[in-house]
């Protein structure tokens, strides 16, 4: 596949009856009608550690069947190696075009360890595999010499950077500099919604979104003002957004806000969340509300 646009990561709507498919389903068409470049499922945002493996393979094969060729990416991430490795293999059998491997561990590892974990999965896939770099999640941070390790291994597509950790600047700064020394076969993607406009303008050439598994009209206007540094554009389209990061941050994250935003659009129903997760406030959903109204986020 070809990393490049906005690869959008909408939510897996789920409860503990079990999986909505007909949401999952109707979020997949929805983006495949916006014309985004890819779709993510299962990532942090699609809530993979809830799921089992069976359903995981389900869902990829759902979203496959439901995205008419537009190229679909799932998470491998599992604590692990065997589990990393069946899934890639159970995921690649019903036609994922790429697989993003995060970072999951209870005892947290070292580089050697994860350098292991990515050419273990390099040697037996025939896909491209994404580094997933996040590192408050996994409690694991990529150095720039593991980056270049992994990325001479074959099948390294693209690195999903966090363009906000640990600050903007610092992240535009690595982005700058990955640009430079990784190998032109890894494409650098970001992965910060309220500032993927600085890592593109950096040199990240995909953005893998969060926010535009709901909004991708949106998503797509800014990620080509961000290529095209129109800075009028950013302005005005991040203005827009900015009630949406801003509770995503109140939340430590962006799954709690875009699962009740998925609601109120009713695209899935209330209850879309598995246990122990809990939605947003009384207060947050009445904002989020007149957000997507005020900003027409429809």
């Amino acid at each position: 596949m070809k990393f490049s646009g906005v690869s959008a990561f909408p939510i897996t709507p789920m409860n503990e009856k079990g999986v909505d498919q007909a949401g999952f389903e109707r979020l997949i068409r929805r983006l495949v009608e916006a014309g985004v470049s890819s779709i993510g499922v299962e990532g942090s945002t699609g809530n993979y550690p809830y799921l089992t493996h069976d359903e995981r393979v389900g869902i990829a094969h759902a979203a496959v069947s439901c995205a008419t060729g537009t190229p679909i990416i799932a998470s491998i991430g599992a604590f692990r190696t065997r589990e990393v490795l069946s899934l890639a293999d159970h995921l690649q059998s019903v036609g994922i075009s790429a697989l993003l491997l995060p970072i999951v561990s209870y005892h947290g590892l070292g580089e050697e360890e994860v350098f292991s974990l990515f050419k273990s999965v390099s040697q037996n896939v025939s896909v491209p595999v994404i580094i997933y770099d996040s590192p408050i999640i996994s409690r694991f941070a990529f150095s720039d010499a593991l980056y270049a390790r992994i990325c001479a291994l074959p099948h390294i597509g693209s690195i999903k950077v966090p363009s906000g950790w640990p600050t903007g600047n610092e992240a535009v700064q690595r982005i700058q500099r990955l640009a430079q020394t990784l190998p032109s076969t890894t494409i650098i993607g970001a992965s910060g919604d309220d500032t993927v406009s600085e890592g593109v303008k950096a040199g990240a050439k995909i953005w893998y979104s969060e926010w535009g598994g709901l909004f991708p009209q949106k998503a797509k206007a800014l990620m080509q003002a961000s290529l095209t540094s129109d800075e009028e554009q950013i302005t005005h389209i991040s203005t827009q957004f900015a009630p949406f990061w801003k509770i995503s941050h109140k939340y430590g994250g962006s799954i709690r806000p875009i699962s009740a935003a998925t609601s109120i659009l009713g695209l899935t129903g209330r209850d879309n969340l598995p246990l122990p997760l809990q939605g947003v406030s009384e207060e947050d959903w009445t904002m989020l509300e007149q957000a997507i109204a005020r900003h027409d986020m429809n």
